[in-house]
């Protein structure tokens, strides 16, 4: 009790130290080294000359304070006086022993020139005790600093104790939320250390350390490691249900953007284990850079982040064509901000207008010469387009068509198609019109024109509007439980930095009519996932065998149209590309003559909402087109029933 209460008064007179304005600080500090300097001076006398009536002997007073001014003004040269305490470090060290040095030679120029008589030792003896003095205070604050201020506030355990894990024990011993009591670190030649009077340990007892100190958190400090690494050290976490948090990545660090303090949730994209390769430069400026483009869908999830990645490759402009108006406010905001900070010079101009009107879409590019189109338009939801069918064709299929159609026009060079894995043998309407958009763009890309189109076709984005992965956070937020469509259901993901890198480098290599596919690795079983936000929050999954755990999973069904698995090929003809990541698929496809009747007969059934008729004419276009389920569309459901209502009142009157 009396340790903890010292510690506590150590703690209150560190923080009223610490509250000080930083030039009060200053003053303070020269006042105890004054005096500091003053007892050396005289501790030194009294060692060497052992004469009690010695301070009665005026000039060694007037020789004391001669010497004060002149070290404190050499102190003050050498910088001393800029050092932070909290983070003493070397340089503070090399002032501390230079200023002594610099303080002693003054002693033997005043002694000499004044011709006060002191032994030849004095020096030495004053250098002495001035560097413990002054160097010694510093280093006792600096000690309390790491032992006084942060015995309060969650007990964590910092995994790895190397630069960044050390900035990090730094900035938390300033706050009151987290107390590092344990540093743990592959590194066998670190184990039994200490550092900042914290004790470096192996990871094979973190199990140990986190029962002794009831410990619910993990700070991961390692920002530069691989996403492969981080992912192995995670999975071997995950058994304790600790939360896991971590430091921003080394590039955060360097640019200044994040701070070692801003400690954040595990990323979901580091339990992928795989590690981005770095986009290729002329890949990426080839249709950019000094260029007019435009995306549509600009302030969707794929489009907003392919806004962020081609302003900073400094086209000339960018235009953002956009049908939701908070949509296009929020990226343009965005983007202006982002140019702004970069001293990017790129005219943004926000468009509002939908895809299906082709006059509108064929007028903005030819009015600001656009040379590249990023297509990025469409309706991605599987039960939203379920429900909603014909608006899911127009949108996708036809929006498409208008676009490329008005690309064509207005002398586009380049047009790419954002498409998706749920295009490959579609159990749904919205993965069938997808399809369909390719279809469209294979044919038009065998016409007589200028433009080169090419598709660019990928699994699920993590962060995407509708991901599984902000659904599952914010339910384990709210304390459970977590839901699953299927036990079984297994799905791709990439990051959406990744995709949009990847589909500008696919877009730069196309030469006409190309789908590109990209390597999304391995596939992720979606309760997995779940299973693994769940422990890495802190929690325990409830199930059977654990049945007093903290969330449970619950299977929800499959939705309509949804399937199992994932592919991104229709068949095996696929082959690599100059891109590690990037491959070119070689599938079926229809020429214009042939597609151009079952366009017009589709958009009829569209008009005519003919929802049998969009199906079959889906169905018996080389699509793939394999339902699951019957027809879902909301509007025809209610057509139905309203109509079975009434045929069975006729039957009752007749």
């Amino acid at each position: 009790m009396l340790n903890h209460a010292n510690l506590e008064r150590n703690s209150d007179f560190l923080k009223f130290l610490f509250s000080l304005k930083r030039s009060h600080k200053r003053v303070v500090s020269m006042l105890l080294d004054s005096l500091f300097l003053l007892t050396a001076f005289w501790c030194a006398l009294f060692v060497r000359l052992d004469v009690v009536n010695i301070l009665s002997l005026g000039d060694f007073w007037a020789l004391g304070f001669s010497l004060i001014p002149i070290s404190i003004l050499g102190f003050y040269r050498l910088g001393l006086y800029r050092t932070v305490l909290r983070y003493l470090g070397f340089q503070a060290l090399d002032a501390i022993f230079w200023g002594v040095f610099f303080s002693t030679v003054s002693l033997v120029l005043i002694s000499y020139f004044f011709k006060i008589p002191i032994p030849r030792t004095v020096p030495v003896i004053y250098a002495a005790f001035a560097l413990i003095f002054v160097g010694g205070s510093r280093a006792f604050i600096r000690s309390l600093v790491g032992t006084g201020l942060k015995r309060i506030g969650e007990p964590v355990v910092i995994y790895g104790a190397g630069v960044a894990g050390r900035q990090l024990m730094t900035a938390l011993v300033q706050s009151h939320e987290y107390y590092p009591f344990a540093f743990v670190d592959d590194d066998a030649s670190l184990h039994g250390t200490v550092i900042q009077g914290v004790h470096v340990h192996s990871p094979s007892i973190i199990k140990k350390l986190i029962r002794e100190k009831k410990a619910t958190k993990v700070l991961l400090a390692l920002p530069s490691a691989s996403r492969s690494r981080r992912q192995d050290i995670i999975l071997s976490l995950e058994p304790l249900a600790v939360q896991i948090l971590t430091l921003p990545s080394m590039a955060d660090l360097v640019s200044g953007n994040k701070l070692y303090s801003d400690i954040k949730e595990v990323e979901i994209d580091d339990l992928l284990g795989r590690d981005a390769v770095a986009p290729r430069r002329e890949l990426m400026t080839a249709n950019i850079t000094g260029k007019v483009v435009m995306v549509t869908g600009a302030g969707g999830s794929i489009g907003s982040e392919l806004c962020r990645q081609i302003l900073i490759l400094q086209p000339k402009k960018l235009v953002l064509f956009e049908i939701s108006e908070f949509g296009l406010y929020a990226i343009e905001k965005q983007l202006i901000s982002t140019a702004k900070q970069l001293d990017i010079d790129v005219k943004i101009v926000p468009m509002l207008g939908s895809v299906q009107r082709e006059n509108r879409v064929q007028a903005v590019m030819e009015v600001f010469r656009v040379q590249t189109v990023y297509h990025a338009a469409a309706y991605k939801h599987v039960p939203l387009v379920e429900q909603n069918v014909v608006e899911g064709v127009r949108n996708n299929v036809f929006g498409t068509l208008y676009t490329a159609k008005a690309a064509i026009a207005a002398n586009v060079e380049t047009f790419v198609l954002i498409s998706t894995d749920k295009a490959v043998r579609p159990t749904n309407i919205m993965g069938t019109t997808k399809r369909m958009a390719e279809l469209v763009l294979q044919a038009l890309a065998d016409e007589s024109h200028n433009t080169r189109f090419c598709m660019v076709r990928f699994g699920n984005v993590l962060g995407s509007s509708g991901s599984v992965v902000p659904l599952f956070k914010k339910q384990i937020a709210l304390g459970g439980p977590v839901t699953v469509t299927h036990p079984e259901i297994t799905r791709f993901f990439m990051t959406i930095p990744e995709a949009s890198q990847l589909v500008i480098q696919a877009g730069a290599m196309g030469k006409g009519g190309d789908v590109f596919v990209l390597d999304m690795g391995k596939s992720v079983k979606i309760v997995d996932l779940a299973s693994k936000m769940i422990r890495l929050s802190g929690f325990e999954v409830k199930d059977s065998t654990h049945p007093d755990g903290d969330i449970s999973i619950e299977f929800t069904g499959l939705r309509p149209g949804e399937k199992l698995y994932e592919e991104l090929l229709i068949g095996d003809d696929v082959t690599g590309t100059e891109h590690e990541r990037i491959m070119t698929a070689n599938e079926l496809c229809l020429s214009w003559a042939d597609l151009e009747p079952i366009l017009s007969r589709l958009d009829m059934a569209c008009h005519n909402f003919d929802h049998e008729g969009i199906r079959d004419l889906l169905i018996n276009t080389p699509t793939g087109f394999s339902p699951t389920d019957g027809i879902c569309d909301l509007v025809w459901q209610a057509k139905a029933i309203s109509q079975d209502k009434t045929s069975k009142v006729v039957n009752l009157v007749s």
